[in-house]
């Protein structure tokens, strides 16, 4: 998986800003054993769903593997753990993402 997002090169050595390159991000898993969804954040996404796939995360260990559907990146981490948060807490803003990502869910 390669996760990429699009960030500023500094004009003199062709490479993403330091203050460019920290994301994070809030990451929706589909586990292919029972089909449920995991809501997660993390600032490092490919190490996080490997983590997942890994069995290393107690929550989802018994529920792997699992697929990324759906993510989303922030430059700030309260933006991204505060979206975490809605979504686990607030079932309108999930079942509203769910409608949006309806056909990456069927897959």
């Amino acid at each position: 998986m390669n996760i990429s997002c699009m960030a500023e090169l500094d004009p003199h050595t062709n490479y993403v800003n330091r203050d460019e390159r920290k994301m994070f991000y809030l990451y929706v898993l589909k586990s292919k054993q029972d089909g449920e969804l995991y809501i997660g954040f993390t600032n490092n996404l490919e190490r996080r769903i490997r983590d997942h796939n890994n069995g290393l995360v107690p929550s989802t260990h018994f529920r792997k593997p699992f697929e990324c559907v759906y993510c989303e990146g922030y430059k700030s981490e309260k933006d991204a753990r505060q979206r975490e948060v809605n979504l686990k807490l607030r079932s309108r803003a999930f079942a509203q993402l769910k409608k949006r990502i309806y056909d990456s869910l069927l897959t």
